[in-house]
């Protein structure tokens, strides 16, 4: 999808100038293309709302066809706009996505140029800007860009006569606009009422504009663009805003660093996926909200809360607005913490492979593997069983890889992300329990089998299976990848379970205090957690 977030900033509604806008006599009917330069009166008023979503949802093909359409004289469906009487800017209330897609081919920014670079604080994933050029390419080969059109105008006899006739459309060219009467609640009404008519906005999204000035949803709005973007946190001191925004990148960078690319070709994979996917921010937000055990129900609409205490009776604590920053500082913190559990260099860093734990036996990234992985590890630290964990760890590991289909199975019966969270925790806990008891693999997977929980009993492969179903073939390129990325994996000297290179240390075989020197020979890669503590205590209770 092509990033066009930056070409209209957001605003609050009720957003106060410093001085009362004077109320206009009359509206305009129509916005010339030329409406959309940088230097424009008209451009440099426009807002979208501050709890509008993300405009990154056209592809490039739709964005070329959008500006075709325009120059070429179709029919473009009005846009909506509503003017705050109190700042006298300009909001758009639908069509945001036209707007910014013909003020993006007006730029020459389709989310990768000075616009962009300055808006997300030069932070562009190589999705981002990849789909930026495939969009440049393909407007230039339909219809020229801008510039060259301009460039037409002012030199027509050295024009083609098509492209000469498109520039000329531009001087006649308008787009047609309609206007919402009265405040700002009359005007946040029709953008939901419009929004949800037209295309419907996706349920997370939904909630994270309705919870907009709670703290989970303005934590995962820092998490999903390192900080960077529209500064949804810019009513806070700005003490706490460069503390959020410093959070924000160290998390991002734990969790989604390096870029993924579509195909695997290194062993370097990021703990949580493609931070630039439809997933990822239903996936943060989850996160957040599960690693402060919060519960929908805290922050969705009263009345229907009210609904569910009545027949639960059980009180519900509501998640009040964050008005300083304070909450969403504390919750960026615990999620800051678990994801240095997981990945890492700090010593309570366990340096979970990526391949064993979030990918799929295809070699895609599952979000509700991440998810369930980070449940199991915080469920084990709050029972002070990491250490009984890491005892286990290799066996534990090897069970999840030799039967990764299992995952695939799992997705595939309940569906992506939540649904698919609880019913992966169950098989963890279920493998992990039977390594701690010491059954075998055969054992295991019976009482897989046999847990009600597991709706579709998971299946073990047979070889005639692994030929005839295409869905777990080990011929596609990315399984290929992965399965030598397991193979050819470093491990911890100490647990002897795999070890992920961005989560490592060095330790001495042979300890400095029992006279180990730091030659080479005396070294070895293990996992941070393995390394400050879990090694001390395994020795300690050897000795007892």
């Amino acid at each position: 999808m092509v990033n066009l977030d930056a070409l209209i900033p957001r605003e609050d509604f009720e957003a106060v100038a410093s001085e009362q806008a004077t109320q206009t006599s009359i509206l305009s009917a129509t916005m010339k293309i030329t409406d959309l330069t940088q230097d424009s009166l008209m451009y440099n008023v426009l807002r979208k709302p501050d709890f509008q979503r993300e405009t990154a949802n056209w592809t490039p093909e739709k964005v070329a066809e959008l500006v075709h359409s325009f120059i070429s004289g179709d029919l473009i469906p009005s846009i909506i706009l509503w003017r705050s009487p109190t700042s006298g800017n300009i909001f758009v209330i639908d069509g945001a996505h036209r707007l910014s897609a013909l003020a993006a081919w007006v730029q020459d920014d389709y989310g990768d140029k000075h616009t962009s670079m300055r808006f997300f604080d030069s932070v562009i994933p190589n999705e981002q800007k990849k789909a930026a050029e495939t969009t440049r390419n393909l407007i230039r080969e339909n219809v020229g860009s801008y510039a060259d059109l301009g460039l037409s105008l002012r030199n027509p006899d050295t024009s083609p006569k098509e492209k000469l006739q498109l520039a000329r459309n531009l001087s006649a060219f308008a787009i047609h606009l309609q206007w919402v009467n009265g405040e700002a609640e009359k005007a946040e009404s029709s953008f939901f009422r419009i929004n949800q008519q037209a295309t419907p906005i996706d349920p997370t999204e939904l909630e994270m504009i309705r919870a907009r000035h709670k703290p989970n949803a303005l934590a995962t709005r820092a998490f999903i663009r390192a900080g960077t973007g529209h500064k949804y946190w810019s009513s806070f001191e700005e003490k706490v805003q460069s503390e959020i925004e410093s959070l924000a990148k160290d998390v991002y960078d734990l969790i989604f660093k390096p870029n993924l690319e579509m195909a695997i070709r290194s062993a370097d994979l990021p703990v949580a996926g493609r931070g630039y996917s439809a997933d990822s921010v239903k996936m943060v937000f989850e996160l957040v909200n599960f690693v402060n055990k919060l519960h929908p129900d805290m922050w969705r609409d009263e009345t229907n809360n009210s609904k569910r205490k009545g027949r639960s009776q059980q009180q519900i604590s509501t998640l009040a607005d964050d008005v300083d920053g304070a909450a969403t500082l504390k919750y960026m913190q615990a999620v800051k913490k678990t994801a240095g559990r997981i990945a890492g260099n700090s010593p309570a860093s366990l340096g979970l492979h990526p391949a064993v734990y979030f990918y799929s036996a295809t070699g895609r990234f599952q979000p509700a593997a991440f998810l369930a992985a980070t449940a199991l590890i915080q469920e084990l630290s709050e029972k002070n069983q990491l250490m009984k964990f890491t005892d286990t760890r290799k066996d534990f590991e090897e069970f999840l890889i030799k039967y990764k289909y299992f995952l695939n199975q799992i997705v595939r019966a309940y569906g992506s992300l939540q649904r698919s969270v609880p019913p992966i925790l169950t098989m963890y806990r279920i493998v992990w329990e039977g390594m701690m008891e010491g059954v075998g693999e055969e054992e295991i997977i019976m009482r897989l089998q046999q847990n009600s929980a597991l709706r579709a009993p998971v299946k073990v492969l047979t070889e005639d299976d692994r030929i005839h179903r295409r869905n777990f073939s080990a011929e596609t390129k990315n399984s290929v990848f992965l399965k030598a990325v397991l193979t050819d994996a470093t491990r911890c000297e100490i647990c002897q379970a795999r070890l992920h290179f961005k989560s490592v240390t060095v330790d001495h075989k042979t300890r400095k205090e029992d006279g180990g020197s730091g030659d080479l020979s005396n070294a070895a890669l293990t996992h941070p957690f393995c390394n400050s503590g879990y090694k001390e205590s395994r020795n300690a209770r050897r000795v007892l």
